[in-house]
Parts: structure tokens; sequence; C-alpha cells
């Protein structure tokens, strides 16, 4: 069974950096496509990237496109999502989820996606 743990969340001031963690286990992450999903209190959940299992493109949407880049380290089944330039409305819960051999044309919606981590907290104040 594919078990998710996101790690690495925090508070950070305007302008600073975070990198998320996704450790991924019960699948070889190679066979698997990663979504970031982000959801704010109040707000629906909203995708940030998707990465697909064949290791092609990633996706972002355009609030972070420049900002947050996404990477695998497949010997160590974990995926990261770097956060720079971070900005106050970036604060939110952070999800990472897999989907067994997704491949990626877009950020995709949540729905897409059946095993989800727990989440971590991202907070960006001063």
């Amino acid at each position: 069974q594919l078990h998710i743990v996101e790690s690495g969340g925090g508070l950070v001031q305007p302008g600073g950096s975070l990198r998320l963690s996704c450790a991924v286990s019960g699948v070889t992450l190679d066979y698997v496509g990663i979504g970031w999903f982000r959801q704010a209190p109040g707000k629906e959940r909203e995708g940030v990237s998707c990465s697909s299992s064949d290791g092609g493109n990633t996706y972002y949407t355009n609030s972070v496109q420049g900002r947050f880049t996404f990477s695998r380290d497949n010997s160590n089944n974990t995926a990261f999502l770097q956060m720079r330039h971070l900005k106050p409305e970036d604060t939110a819960i952070y999800y990472c989820a897999a989907e067994d051999s997704l491949i990626c044309f877009r950020v995709y919606e949540a729905a897409e996606f059946t095993s989800w981590g727990r989440g971590t907290q991202v907070t960006v104040s001063s």
C-alpha cells in the first residue's frame, strides 16, 4: 500500500525559502506521478505542481511559476518542492499526492490522485 509523508514546512519570512519533502513508501517512485497541492484556510485545495511518472515535464500553477521547483530522488523514494521568494499568500497546508503511472500535461485537480499525505503547514509571515 502506498504511503506518503510530507515534511519541511514551517514559519518563514516573506522572501524566504523552504524545501518540502514527500517520502513515498510502498511503491517505487519512478512509477508514480507526483502532485503538490495546497489549501489555505477557507479556500479550496489548489494544485501547485504536477510531475509525470516518466520523469517528463513538471507543470506549475501560474502563481508559483519561476519560484517553486519540483525534483525527485528516485534512489531514496523522495520528492521535493523547493519554494523560493515566498509570499504571505503562499501560506497553506501543503499536500503531496501520488498516482500510479500518471503522465502530466498540466496541473491536475485533486480528484486525479488517489494517494495522499497528511500535509505540512507552511506559514509566510513577518
